[in-house]
C-alpha cells in the first residue's frame, strides 16, 4: 500500500514564513485563542486581508466551533455557543452590510436535530445559498432547503440518521442535479437533492476521519475525496473511483487547483512531547508530489491568493507559494523528466507553442540517445510550431530514412506540407522500394492527405512509377501530365487516345493539336474517327448520360497539319468533311484538290485517271476553293482542265489564250478568239501578232484571223501590215485579199464621204443665204392659215421669221415662250441641247480616252471631238534639243500611236 513512495518528488512550491511589515519585517503573529477557520473571498477568518490587516467582531458570547465562507458570495455562515451546554446555534452573516460596525447577521437558528442537543461535527452550504447541510456527532444530517440567509423561505428537515459521528459533508453540482456527499467513520453515502424522496447511494463502507475528506474542482470532475489511514479515495455520485495508497495517520485534507493536501500525524517523543506534522501536495493526474515538508504541530492549512496558508500552534503563518510552470517544466528538464513535463504542462494549461517546445526538446533528448523512433514521434507532436526543416536535416542519412517519411507523412496529414516535402515524401517511398506505403499514399482522400499534385506526378516519374503518375493524373485531371506519361513513357497510344475521347470538347481539342501527329503516326485510323468526331458533333466518351451541347464543332482546317504523313487518312477525313458539312472551310477543299489531282498526276490507269479528273473538276465547280490556291495547284499538276476551268471562271481570256499558244494549240487559240472575242476584242490582235511571229505555216490561221478582223473592222490596215511584216514565212498572197476587200471598202467610204460634203456644202451655202436674206430683206408673210389649229388665220395673229402663223389665242395657249415658234421648239432644243453638252464634255479628257481605246473605230471618235472644239487650244510645241531629227522622231511616234489607237479592245 505504499505506492506514493514511488512517486517522484519535487520542490514546487516555496515554504515562507508570513512577516508583518507594519512590524519591520518581523514573522506575523496569528491570534491566541483559534478554534475555527475558513477562507474565500480574499480573508481568512478571523478576517486577516491580503496585506495582513486582522479585524474581527464578536459572533458568540462563549466560542466559535465552525466556519464556512461561500466563494462566490460574501456570506459567511457560522456554528457556535451564546450559552453554556449543548446548544449550538447557526448564523449567517452578510459581510458586505454592517450593523453598529459588524457585519450583518441575516438568520439565526438552533442546530439541533430531532429536539435533542447535540454537538455539531461539520458544515457545508450550497454556493447557490439553497442548501445548507450540518452534520452531528450523534451521525445526524439537518438540510435547510430554499433561501439560507432567511428564516421564512425555508425549511428544515433530518435527512441522514445514524450511529457514527458525521465526518464530512459536500454538495456537488452536476448542470440541475445537486448530490450531497455524506461521510462517516464507517460509511461514505451519497444523497440526489434535485429529486423527491431524495435518494440515497451507499458508496463505499469503511469512512474517514474529521476534516479528512473534501471535494475536487469541477476539472476533476467534483469527485468526493475521502482520505483514510492507508488510502486516498474519489468517488462519483454513483460509484467508487480511483484508489490512491498513501499511508498514514490522516489529519488534514485539502483540494486545491488540482492538488490534494493531506496533513498526516509524525511523532516522536522528546522531554515536551512536540507533536511534529508532515504536509504533502500531491498532483494525482501526473503522479508526483509536489512538495512534502514537516511542521510543527499544524491548526488548519487554507488556500487563498494562489497560496497555501499553514497555520501552525505557536501563531507563526506560513506560505507556500507555488512556482510558476516555467521554472517547474525547467526543472523537470534538468531530470530529463519530459514526460512528465508535457503531462504537467497540459495540466496546467499551456499553450500550444509552449507544449511545441517541450516536444522539441524530449525529442532532442531521445535524438541524442539514440532513439530515433521515439524521437520522431516527439518531433510529429511538434508540427505546426517547429519548423520541418529542423527535423528533416536530422534524419537524411540514408540509415533514418523510415523516420524522416513517418514525419513527411505526419506533415501531409496534416495538410502542411510544401512541395519540396512532398518531393522528398515520395523519393522515400521510392528508395524505399515500398511500393504499398506509396500506393496508400497517393490514393489517400483528399481530407486526409494534401500535397502538391503536380509535384508528386514530376517525382513519380522521374523515379519511374508511371503507373501511378497516371492513376494521379487522371484522378486529378491533369490531362496534360496524363498524356505525356502515356505516350513519352507507356508508349500506350491507343490508351491516350480513348482518354482524349472522354475529354470536354475544349481540352481534346487543344490535346489534339499538341499530340495528334504521335497518335496518328502510331495508331492512324482510331485517330482519324476522333478527329472527325470531334469537327463534326464531338461528345464525351462517357458512361454517364449527361451530354453537353457543342455551340461549334472544331475547325477542321486546323488539323491537317496532324495528316503531314498519312495521305489516306487525311483523304478519308476531307471526304467526311465535305460530306458531312458541304460548307466546311475553304482550306478542307484546298487540301482535298491538291490529294486528287496528286493521285491524278501519278495514276496510269485511263479509267481511273479519268475519274479522279471528275473528281477534281467537281471541286473546282463547287465554288469552295480558294480561286488563286487551286489555280496553282492546277498549274503544279499540270492540270489542264482545271487551270482553263479556272481561266474562264475568272474571265482571264487572255490567260487562256497565252495557254493555248503557249502549248502550239493553234486551233484552240482561234477557237479562244471566236468564244472569248466578243468580251475581250484585243485576242483577235495577239491571235494575229502570236502567227506572224510563228515560222510554221501558219497562213490558213492567219487568213481566218484576218477574215474576222476584217469583218468587224478591228484594226487598221497599216497595224495589220506591220504586224505581219514581222512573219519570214508570210507572203503578200495572205495578205492580198484582206487588202483587196479593206481598199474597196475604203473607197465606198470614201465616196460616200465626198457625196455626204457635197450634200452638207450645199445645205449650208442654202442656210447661209437665208440667213443673209433674213438680215438685209423684209419678210413677207403670205400664210393663210393658223399652223396650230389649222383654220384661217383672223388678227389679232403672230407670225414668225421660220414661216408659221398663228392666232393669238393658239400661241398663248400652247407656245411655252412667246419668243419661240412652237413648231419649231422641239427641233431646235435638240440642236442646242447637243451643242451644251459638246461644250460641257470638251475636258472630259479621261472619257475620251476610254471612248477611244473602246471604239472599233478610233478616227471616229477624234473626229467627234475635233467637231466639240475640245483640240481647239492653242498648245505651243517646243522642238526639242535635237532639232529636226527630234521633231522628226515626235512625230512619227505620234503617227505610230494614232494609228494604234485607233481601235483599242478591253
Amino acid at each position: 500500500m505504499a505506492a506514493f513512495l514511488q512517486w517522484r518528488r519535487f520542490v514546487f512550491f516555496d515554504k515562507e514564513t508570513v512577516k508583518d511589515q507594519s512590524e519591520n519585517g518581523k514573522n506575523f503573529q496569528l491570534p491566541v485563542g483559534i478554534s475555527a477557520c475558513d477562507s474565500g473571498r480574499g480573508h481568512i477568518i478571523w478576517f486577516l486581508t491580503r496585506s495582513l490587516q486582522l479585524s474581527s467582531f464578536q459572533a458568540y458570547k462563549l466560542r466559535v466551533t465552525h466556519l464556512y465562507q461561500l466563494k462566490q458570495h460574501n456570506i459567511l455562515v457560522s456554528v457556535g455557543q451564546d450559552e453554556p451546554g449543548i446548544n449550538p446555534l447557526v448564523k449567517v452573516w452578510n459581510l458586505d452590510k454592517k450593523d453598529s460596525g459588524s457585519p450583518l447577521c441575516t438568520r439565526i437558528f438552533p442546530a439541533i436535530p430531532g429536539n435533542k442537543p447535540t454537538e455539531v461535527s461539520c458544515l457545508s452550504v450550497h454556493e447557490n445559498l439553497n442548501f445548507m447541510a450540518i452534520g452531528f456527532t450523534d451521525g445526524s444530517v439537518v438540510l435547510t432547503k430554499g433561501d439560507i440567509t432567511r428564516d421564512r423561505h425555508s425549511k428544515t428537515l433530518s435527512l441522514h440518521e445514524g450511529n457514527c459521528p458525521i465526518t464530512g459533508l459536500a454538495f456537488r453540482q452536476a448542470g440541475k442535479v445537486t448530490h450531497l456527499f455524506v461521510a462517516t467513520l464507517e460509511k461514505v453515502q451519497c444523497y440526489t437533492l434535485s429529486v423527491k424522496e431524495y435518494p440515497r447511494i451507499e458508496l463505499d463502507t469503511h469512512g474517514c476521519a474529521l476534516r479528512c475528506s473534501a471535494l475536487t474542482d469541477p476539472s476533476q470532475d467534483s469527485q468526493f475525496i475521502v482520505a483514510g489511514d492507508e488510502c486516498v479515495y474519489l468517488y462519483q455520485p454513483d460509484e467508487r473511483g480511483p484508489c490512491f495508497a498513501f499511508d498514514g495517520h490522516k489529519l488534514l485534507t485539502h483540494w486545491h487547483r488540482g492538488y490534494l493536501l493531506i496533513c498526516d500525524h509524525l511523532s516522536f517523543f522528546s522531554f515536551n512531547l512536540i507533536q511534529k506534522h508532515i504536509l504533502t501536495i500531491y498532483d494525482l493526474d501526473n503522479k508526483f508530489i509536489a512538495y512534502s515538508a514537516a511542521f510543527d504541530d499544524v491548526i488548519d492549512v487554507l488556500a487563498e491568493w494562489g497560496s497555501f496558508y499553514v497555520l501552525t500552534r505557536d501563531k507563526t503563518l506560513y506560505m507556500l507559494q507555488e512556482k510558476d510552470t516555467q521554472t517547474k517544466l525547467e526543472m523537470l528538464f534538468k531530470k530529463n523528466l519530459f514526460v512528465m513535463a508535457i503531462n504537467l504542462a497540459k495540466s496546467q494549461h499551456l499553450d500550444n507553442d509552449g507544449l511545441s517546445e517541450i516536444f522539441r526538446q524530449y525529442g532532442d533528448h531521445l535524438y541524442v540517445k539514440g532513439d530515433h523512433d521515439g524521437a520522431i514521434q516527439q518531433y510529429i507532436r511538434t508540427i505546426g510550431k517547429l519548423e520541418p526543416s529542423y527535423v528533416i536535416r536530422k534524419f537524411l542519412d540514408a540509415q533514418r530514412i523510415h523516420n524522416l517519411t513517418a514525419y513527411l507523412q505526419a506533415l501531409h496529414r496534416q495538410s502542411l506540407a510544401n512541395a519540396d516535402h512532398t518531393t522528398l515524401l515520395l523519393n522515400c517511398y521510392t528508395k524505399l522500394k515500398d511500393s504499398s506505403k506509396l500506393e496508400e499514399f497517393i490514393k489517400s482522400n483528399e481530407s486526409e492527405v494534401h500535397f502538391d499534385v503536380e509535384i508528386a506526378i514530376k517525382v513519380l516519374r522521374q523515379a519511374g512509377y508511371h503507373s501511378h503518375a497516371v492513376f494521379l493524373a487522371e484522378r486529378h485531371m491533369h490531362h496534360e501530365w496524363y498524356l505525356k506519361i502515356q505516350l513519352e513513357d507507356l508508349k500506350n497510344y491507343q490508351e491516350a487516345l480513348r482518354y482524349i475521347g472522354r475529354l470536354p470538347f475544349d481540352q481534346a481539342e487543344s490535346n489534339m493539336k499538341r499530340y495528334g501527329k504521335t497518335l496518328m503516326h502510331h495508331v492512324p485510323e482510331s485517330t482519324t474517327i476522333l478527329l472527325k468526331r470531334l469537327c463534326t458533333d464531338y461528345h464525351p466518351s462517357k458512361d454517364s448520360t449527361d451530354r453537353d451541347s457543342l455551340d461549334r464543332p472544331a475547325n477542321p482546317e486546323e488539323f491537317i497539319p496532324v495528316f503531314a504523313n498519312n495521305p489516306r487518312e487525311l483523304r478519308a477525313f476531307l471526304e467526311h468533311m465535305i460530306k458531312v458539312d458541304p460548307f466546311s472551310p475553304e482550306g478542307v477543299y484546298d487540301t482535298l484538290l491538291e490529294l486528287r489531282l496528286q493521285d491524278w498526276a501519278h495514276e496510269q490507269d485511263p479509267g481511273v485517271k479519268t475519274s479522279l479528273q471528275e473528281a477534281a473538276l467537281s471541286l473546282l465547280r463547287s465554288d469552295n476553293t480558294v480561286f488563286d490556291k487551286a489555280l496553282v495547284l492546277c498549274q503544279m499538276h499540270n492540270f489542264k482542265e482545271g487551270v482553263l476551268y479556272l481561266y474562264e471562271k475568272g474571265k482571264l481570256f487572255q490567260q487562256i489564250m497565252h495557254y493555248h499558244m503557249q502549248n502550239e494549240e493553234y486551233g484552240k487559240v482561234v477557237e479562244a478568239c471566236k468564244r472569248y472575242g466578243d468580251s475581250e476584242v484585243c485576242l483577235w490582235e495577239q491571235a494575229l501578232g502570236y502567227f506572224a511571229r510563228k515560222e510554221d505555216n501558219c497562213k490558213a490561221y492567219i487568213s481566218e484571223v484576218l477574215q474576222h478582223i476584217d469583218e468587224n473592222n478591228l484594226m487598221p490596215p497599216l497595224l495589220v501590215v506591220q504586224t505581219l511584216a514581222h512573219n519570214s514565212t508570210a507572203s503578200l498572197s495572205v495578205i492580198k485579199d484582206y487588202l483587196i476587200n479593206k481598199l474597196e471598202r475604203e473607197t465606198q467610204q470614201i465616196e460616200e464621204d465626198e457625196r455626204k460634203i457635197r450634200q452638207y456644202r450645199e445645205e449650208t451655202a442654202h442656210l447661209r443665204a437665208e440667213i443673209q436674206e433674213l438680215k438685209t430683206c423684209a419678210k413677207i408673210f403670205q400664210k393663210t392659215k393658223c399652223s396650230m389649229c389649222n383654220s384661217p388665220l383672223e388678227l389679232p395673229s403672230v407670225h414668225f421669221l421660220c414661216g408659221h402663223s398663228f392666232h393669238q389665242h393658239c400661241l398663248e395657249s400652247f407656245a411655252e415662250s412667246e419668243a419661240e415658234c412652237p413648231t419649231c421648239t422641239p427641233e431646235n432644243r435638240k440642236v442646242m441641247d447637243m451643242l451644251r453638252a459638246q461644250d460641257q464634255k470638251r475636258d472630259l479628257h479621261d472619257h475620251f480616252h476610254r471612248q477611244l481605246k473602246c471604239s472599233n473605230d478610233g478616227f471616229s471618235v477624234i473626229a467627234d471631238y475635233f467637231g466639240r472644239g475640245v483640240f481647239n487650244k492653242l498648245t505651243l510645241i517646243t522642238d526639242p534639243p535635237g532639232g529636226k531629227s527630234g521633231a522628226g522622231n515626235l512625230e512619227a511616234e505620234f503617227s505610230r500611236d494614232l494609228l494604234i489607237n485607233t481601235k483599242r479592245n478591253v
